[in-house]
C-alpha cells in the first residue's frame, strides 16, 4: 500500500524545460554545449535562492530537473536537501517517460527523496490518451513502490474545447465551477488504475470545500497518509496567496510547489544584467519565505 508523506514540505520548483528555455532565452531543444551551459547556470541562480531563503529546513526542497539541474541535485542530495526530481519528457501534451525504459537507473543514479511526473489528464478528455498514461504511471508507481521511493504526482486537468464552450470560453468559470470536480475525478481514475502518489500536486482550489473534496478523494479508501500541495501555476502574488491560504486551513494539505512565481522576474533580470547573481537570488529567497510564512499562517486560520 501506498505510504504517504504527512511532514510539512514547501518546495521550489524549476525543472520548467521547453516552456522556460523559449520564454527565457526564445531558444528552442536540441540546445548546443553552450546554450546547455547557460540555462543550467540560469537555474544555478534559483539554488542560490533557494539557499539563501530563511525558512524551515526540515520542510524546505526542490524540484528539478536532471538535464539541466544534475549538479544541483548532487549538491543538494549530498546536503540533505529535500529533493524532487522530474521523471517525464518535458512540453508533451501525453506522459511519457524522459529516459524511456531506462528510467529507473536514472532515478537511483540521483537518489531524490521524490520522483515527480507532470501529467495532463481530463476525465472527458481522450479516453485512449488516458488510459495509455495510465499504464506507464502504474509501471512508474510500482516501480517506487518496489524500491521503497516517494511518488510525487503534479496533475493538471486542462479544459477540452467542448467544456470551455459550455462556459461561453470563460476559463475563470471552467476554474471553479468545473475543475474541482474533474480534478476529483482524474485522482479516482488513476487509483483504480493502480497510480498511488504519496504526494498529490495540485492545480490551486479557490474553496475550501473544494480542498476538503480534494483531499477526501486523495485519502479514500486508507491512503490516510497521502498528502497534498498547491503548485503556483505562474500566477500572480495574490492570487498564489489565495490558494495558499485556502489550501493551508485544510488538514492534508502539508504544503506548496510555488515555481515561476518565485523567480520568473528575477531571472529575466539577470539574464538581461539588470541583476548580479547575488540581488536576483535575495529577491527568489525573499519570495519563497514569503510562501512559507502565508502558508504557516494559513495553517491556524479559523475555518468559517
Amino acid at each position: 500500500m501506498v505510504t504517504g508523506y504527512t511532514k510539512p514540505l514547501y518546495i521550489l520548483p524549476f525543472d520548467h524545460r521547453a516552456s522556460y528555455i523559449k520564454g527565457l532565452f526564445n531558444w528552442k531543444e536540441p540546445l548546443n554545449v553552450e546554450q546547455a551551459e547557460i540555462v543550467a547556470e540560469s537555474k544555478q541562480v534559483i539554488y542560490e535562492g533557494f539557499k539563501k531563503a530563511r525558512v524551515p529546513k526540515d520542510a524546505a526542497g526542490i524540484l528539478v530537473d536532471e538535464h539541466y539541474g544534475i549538479r544541483i541535485l548532487r549538491d543538494a542530495v549530498q546536503h540533505g536537501i529535500i529533493t524532487a526530481v522530474s521523471v517525464e519528457k518535458s512540453g508533451q501534451e501525453e506522459f511519457d517517460f524522459e529516459y524511456g525504459d531506462d528510467f529507473a537507473l536514472h532515478i537511483e543514479a540521483i537518489n531524490p527523496t521524490f520522483a515527480k511526473v507532470l501529467v495532463r489528464y481530463n476525465p472527458e478528455g481522450d479516453r485512449a490518451m488516458n488510459h495509455r498514461q495510465a499504464q506507464r504511471l502504474k509501471r512508474l508507481s510500482d516501480y517506487l513502490q518496489q524500491t521503497q521511493r516517494l511518488f510525487m504526482f503534479e496533475l493538471l486537468v486542462p479544459a477540452e474545447e467542448q467544456q470551455l464552450e459550455s462556459l461561453d470560453n470563460d476559463k475563470d468559470a471552467y476554474d471553479t465551477q468545473l475543475r474541482p470536480k474533474l480534478m476529483v475525478q482524474a485522482v479516482q481514475e488513476l487509483q483504480n488504475a493502480g497510480v498511488e502518489p504519496d504526494v498529490w500536486k495540485i492545480e490551486g482550489l479557490d474553496t475550501r470545500a473544494d480542498c476538503e473534496k480534494m483531499v477526501e478523494a486523495a485519502r479514500r479508501n486508507n491512503r490516510n497518509n497521502v498528502g497534498l500541495i498547491v503548485l503556483g501555476r505562474g500566477a500572480s502574488r495574490d492570487r498564489v496567496v489565495h490558494w495558499l491560504q485556502t489550501a493551508a486551513s485544510v488538514p492534508g494539505f502539508i504544503g506548496f510547489a510555488v515555481g515561476r512565481t518565485s523567480f520568473w522576474a528575477s531571472v529575466v533580470a539577470f539574464e538581461k544584467k539588470q541583476l548580479s547573481m547575488e540581488q536576483a537570488a535575495e529577491q527568489i529567497a525573499k519570495n519563497f519565505e514569503e510562501w512559507c510564512q502565508v502558508f504557516e499562517t494559513g495553517k491556524h486560520a479559523v475555518a468559517p
